[in-house]
């Protein structure tokens, strides 16, 4: 059996993200969860959407699907769905996933497939040169030089509400724990979210390395995982970032489901039936 280091991921294309960016931290605790769990890379598909953080599947030797703006998320539930035994994680920024992929958050964790999706959150879209994004607040950009004026969004509190079955915030800052998250959000059966603080150093200096620091806490020891209204008042509690794991929860996963109905169907099949006979029950 072969064991993987973390090296073993990288493919032979170089980051090429800006010096400081949060999103080479994340990678690099990205491909050492992959070690700590021995994933084969030939077993193992990234998917992305459109950003500076959805470039990981040029950065690594697994599979990759460098999907359109806002899709990575159904992209990756139809491969896990066709290829079950295929590890499937999904990275994105905020940008990408909480405006025009917005919807398919909500519906990726009503389904709750067995995959785990990464958002690299530095609140700007930093790929088009600094405009306000969702997760933005009070910054002035060139498309909103008095100050942005929308209320942002709490991915958090996003996939708390949508019933997530794992939920964990990490931070650039903190690789060691940041991958512990991760591979936590691997090994789970279930739809895992990982938001990540991922500050770019480029285009939004209201989140640096050290505004970050002041406000993080561990998520306390004696929090209930279980109690979803516990995470969401960690969550909503103004002024601080809890890292750690907030919530989770086991149930069905989408495999599970299709593989009952699956199950279903075949067994009342008739043993002698005409494709025409089954035509005519839907002309």
């Amino acid at each position: 059996m072969t064991e993987y280091k973390p090296n073993d991921y990288k493919s032979a294309v170089k980051p090429s993200w800006c010096p400081g960016c949060g999103d080479y931290s994340v990678l690099n605790a990205l491909m050492g969860a992959m070690a700590d769990l021995n994933l084969n890379p030939s077993d193992t598909t990234i998917v992305s959407g459109i950003g500076c953080s959805s470039r990981f599947p040029f950065f690594t030797s697994t599979y990759g699907f460098h999907s359109i703006h806002g899709r990575a998320l159904p992209v990756a539930i139809g491969l896990k769905s066709t290829n079950p035994k295929t590890n499937v994680i999904t990275v994105g920024g905020d940008g990408d996933g909480f405006s025009i992929g917005g919807n398919h958050f909500i519906h990726a964790s009503r389904k709750n497939p067995d995959i785990t999706y990464i958002v690299m959150d530095n609140e700007i879209y930093a790929l088009t040169k600094g405009q306000n994004s969702p997760t933005s607040h009070e910054i002035v950009t060139k498309v909103s030089p008095y100050m942005s004026v929308e209320e942002r969004v709490n991915p958090v509190m996003m996939a708390l509400s949508f019933n997530t079955s794992f939920v964990a915030r990490g931070f650039s800052g903190d690789v060691a724990q940041l991958k512990d998250l991760i591979t936590q959000a691997i090994s789970h059966r279930g739809f895992s979210f990982v938001h990540v603080l991922s500050p770019c150093m480029q285009y939004n200096d209201k989140i640096t390395y050290e505004s970050v620091k002041e406000k993080i806490r561990p998520v306390p020891d004696n929090h209930n995982l279980s109690d979803r209204i516990a995470g969401m008042q960690l969550v909503l509690e103004v002024g601080t970032y809890y890292t750690g794991v907030i919530y989770k929860q086991e149930r069905p996963t989408l495999g599970d489901k299709l593989n009952e109905v699956k199950a279903k169907s075949q067994a009342n099949l008739p043993v002698d039936f005409s494709i025409r006979d089954i035509v005519k029950q839907f002309s």
